[in-house]
């Protein structure tokens, strides 16, 4: 997918209340960006990290400028949570994801589960239907990318709710989107998130069928890379 709002490059100084980044351009000026991304970012805030903004060229929005991507190492890194989002389902549209190839009708954000929606929602003609959960991370350890990066009472919900759909007689398939192209494999942060990874294993277990792919991540495009080896712990 390509970004189609212009982008500026600058040097990330601090991200703070979560939400909040400051970055230097490269006149000197600083200026406090949107970072939409609510994990913890662990190991993606190099001091003075080439950065890249997005410029909403909307004077009105509090914040005009959203914080994309970082340059971590060589490797430019997605930090912008909501890009996984609009970039899987476009790739099942495209046939990219073997797994989910064959369904006529691709929708996004659909009520499904206890005051919830599915991120994609795929259905034959036939009637059959696949509900996929799109996680998004940047979190490394080695060459291994890992889930979560702090603790989510929301993502488990989902996994739960995933075996919902499995108990139902549809496919769910949870598909993790790691936001860097440097990965070789991926696995659940058990120290992060203990009851997390041990709800993942049983999803799995129950039928849930995981995908974890890298991402190409460039200034002005975001592109869906390989399909990466899953380790559960035993």
């Amino acid at each position: 997918m390509r970004i189609e709002q212009p982008i500026i490059k600058g040097l990330l100084l601090k991200r703070y209340k979560r939400f909040l980044a400051d970055v230097e351009l490269s006149s000197g000026e600083v200026i406090t960006a949107h970072c939409p991304n609510t994990g913890s970012l662990t190991g993606c805030m190099p001091e003075r990290a080439p950065c890249i903004l997005r410029d909403s060229q909307d004077p009105k929005r509090k914040l005009r400028y959203t914080l994309q991507t970082i340059q971590v190492a060589e490797t430019w890194v997605n930090v912008d949570t909501g890009l996984p989002n609009k970039l899987v389902p476009e790739a099942i549209r495209a046939d990219l994801i073997p797994a989910l190839r064959g369904y006529q009708s691709v929708r996004t954000e659909v009520k499904y589960g206890t005051s919830s929606r599915i991120d994609v929602l795929l259905e034959k003609e036939d009637g059959s239907k696949c509900y996929v959960e799109v996680k998004n991370t940047t979190l490394m350890r080695g060459k291994r990318a890992l889930f979560p990066d702090a603790v989510t009472s929301r993502g488990l919900k989902h996994l739960n709710e995933l075996m919902d759909m499995v108990q139902e007689g549809h496919r769910a398939v949870m598909f993790y989107c790691v936001s860097r192209e440097d990965a070789s494999s991926f696995g659940p942060a058990v120290d992060v998130d203990p009851a997390y990874c041990k709800t993942l294993t049983k999803a799995a277990q129950a039928g849930v069928e995981l995908e974890a792919w890298t991402t190409k991540v460039e200034p002005q495009s975001f592109e869906l890379g390989k399909r990466l080896r899953i380790h559960l712990p035993s």
